[in-house]
């Protein structure tokens, strides 16, 4: 794909960065906000969601398209989950943690901060919440962020509660985790400045570092997420949900552009054809006898094969928008929101054990000439009904151009229909939370990551490639408390960002390892009372048995300190072994008993000491 003129076609995209705080409770209860297994599990409930209107009594065009999918919530509780989880009790005050990192952040994007922080219900019946409704209220408003091609307006920070996790499809429906529900969560939002794919990337960047700065965000998988807006001039404006990856944004909104400009070209095309959407039709019986294994297997469980005439589309149902991506998977989309599986069209068959012959009926039985192409659903008679309805309804905005709605971003950096945009009837005020009153003058600004590596360099004396790991590392803060604690900060950097993940290649299950257990054995080498060549040891018994503290490790690994005698009898029993060769070789032969003079103390002395003692032995015989 060759770059566009972006500017030529009007491209306009904003960002909305959703990062989860790391606090020690969730914004509306005092349950813990760490992730757990679901297996973990003790019990489990179930709930079915339904839209509600707004106080101006209007529905909100994609809660109702959600809640057409009669679905079951299935919820697994754990043994902090509260009635607040559950949505059997009104939700506590606003956590008073979360709303300070917020305006910390609202201060590093120089947004004006509103005088009250009002809860609002924003209608969400995925059943990604059991209220059917997130709580979010605005904290800041009119910031701004620096790119190499220009300011981004920021345009509003939000503090949200974080949805539950989606754990798996079920028969029934969904099945939910309550153990993400809740946890505090900004949703930062630019202003539609972004003007090319690569400032879109900076400008989510530039955000991360920011929020990375407070070092009160989580990280990890799925702990920030961005959504993408994009269109462009003669498009319309989409939503990309869910781009997990910073690198990933460039490339979703190249891919989105070029999708729009696609979509324009066919609607340009199907203007000329004077191309129109047929009504749907029960086509059961051109099938009735068929080889396809996939309409056979819905006719033989009672189901029908409904189908649409798509008048001037011929050709056109398999052009390509994306990578491997068509516009049959446009309307396929909308037919498995149904509950469909997908869909065939006529600019793909024969295909699939669906023969010539069948085609050619098929045309017949819904007057299609041979400039119209044909969609087919089979599936039981309801969603067979519902999704060719879908499909018509997505055709027919094929002739118009580019539909405003909300997409899901896939890991190729294409995207995939999700639902329509959300309106304002969503959002009303939650009654059961009281405003609360705040001000940022008592809030200390912290110290940018960039700003972090050059004091690191400084400090520290860390080289710039050490300095800027540790500075944007996950450890950060637990590598400043190491330094404080007296720990030598070339070592502690060392540790956090190279023997961790030299210990994680090598299988050792480091992610159990806590912060507790790092800095106890960090502080057990600044303190003389474990070498630094026994921490890998000490680091491996911690994450093959949590449950032992850093000092019970160094015991069970036999790493207990020895005397500087010991050292020095190990040493001297070494050099004796070895006479000959420190004979020939003098203090050539440093490195060659310098190895064999650790192995024999097993990493319980330190390598200085033992290098000092092992210059002086051989000296003494030399």
């Amino acid at each position: 794909m060759s770059e566009y003129d972006y500017e030529a076609l009007g491209l306009v995209a904003g960002l909305e960065i959703h990062q989860q705080l790391d606090t020690a409770t969730k914004l509306f209860c005092a349950c813990p906000t760490e992730r757990r297994e679901p297996e973990e599990a003790v019990r489990t409930f179930s709930r079915y969601l339904h839209p509600t209107t707004s106080e101006l009594g209007e529905l909100d065009e994609a809660a109702v398209e959600e809640s057409r999918v009669d679905r079951e919530f299935e919820y697994l509780a754990f043994e902090t989950t509260c009635l607040v989880e559950e949505d059997d009790e009104p939700p506590h005050r606003i956590d008073d943690e979360a709303l300070e990192v917020a305006l910390q952040i609202a201060d590093l994007l120089d947004m004006t901060v509103v005088d009250q922080a009002h809860v609002m219900r924003k209608i969400v019946v995925d059943g990604s919440n059991t209220s059917g409704f997130q709580r979010s209220a605005l904290v800041g408003q009119d910031g701004q962020i620096e790119t190499a091609a220009g300011p981004v307006g920021v345009e509003d920070l939000l503090l949200e509660e974080e949805s539950a996790g989606r754990v798996e499809e079920t028969d029934a429906g969904v099945r939910y985790s309550l153990d993400r529900l809740g946890i505090p969560l900004v949703e930062i939002g630019t202003r539609p400045d972004i003007s090319t794919p690569e400032q879109a990337r900076e400008a989510a960047e530039r955000i991360g570092m920011l929020l990375r700065s407070t070092g009160a965000v989580k990280r990890g998988l799925g702990t920030i997420r961005q959504d993408v807006n994009v269109s462009i001039a003669e498009g319309a404006r989409v939503e990309i949900k869910g781009v997990q990856a910073l690198d990933q944004i460039d490339e979703i909104v190249r891919l989105e552009v070029r999708r729009q400009v696609e979509l324009l070209d066919v609607a340009a095309e199907l203007d000329d054809r004077d191309a129109a959407v047929g009504d749907p039709r029960d086509v059961t019986d051109v099938f009735a006898d068929t080889d396809s294994g996939v309409l056979r297997s819905a006719l033989e469980d009672g189901g029908a094969v409904r189908a649409v005439p798509l008048h001037g589309f011929d050709g056109l149902v398999g052009r390509e928008l994306q990578p491997d991506r068509r516009f049959g998977t446009e309307l396929s989309d909308h037919a498995k929101r149904h509950g469909a599986g997908g869909i065939f069209h006529t600019d793909e068959l024969p295909a699939y054990g669906v023969t010539e012959a069948e085609v050619a009926s098929l045309r017949e039985a819904v007057d299609a000439g041979p400039d119209d192409a044909v969609a087919i659903v089979a599936d039981d008679p309801e969603t067979a009904e519902l999704a060719i309805e879908a499909v018509a309804d997505r055709a027919r905005t094929g002739i118009e151009g580019v539909p405003e709605e909300t997409r899901d971003a896939t890991e190729e950096g294409t995207t995939r229909y999700l639902r329509p945009l959300p309106g304002a009837a969503r959002m009303y005020p939650e009654t059961d939370v009281p405003p609360v009153e705040l001000d940022p003058s008592d809030v200390e600004r912290p110290e940018l990551l960039t700003e972090k590596v050059e004091r690191y360099r400084r400090e520290y004396d860390l080289d710039a490639g050490l300095a800027e790991q540790v500075a944007y590392g996950r450890r950060m803060p637990l590598f400043e408390r190491a330094v404080e604690a007296g720990v030598d900060a070339t070592f502690a950097a060392g540790v956090l960002e190279g023997t961790l993940t030299e210990l994680r290649r090598d299988d050792v299950a480091v992610d159990r390892l806590t912060d507790a257990h790092l800095l106890g054995t960090l502080r057990l080498v600044a303190d003389g009372d474990l070498a630094k060549e026994g921490v890998d040891e000490v680091l491996g018994t911690l994450a093959a048995d949590p449950d032992l503290d850093p000092e019970a490790a160094v015991e069970a690994a036999g790493l207990a300190g020895v005397s500087e005698d010991e050292v020095r009898a190990a040493v001297a029993d070494v050099v004796e072994r070895n006479a000959d060769q420190v004979e020939q070789e003098g203090m050539g032969a440093f490195s060659a008993l310098m190895g064999e003079c650790m192995g024999a103390l097993r990493g319980k002395a330190d390598g200085e000491v033992v290098s000092d003692v092992l210059r002086e032995e051989i000296g003494k015989r030399t």
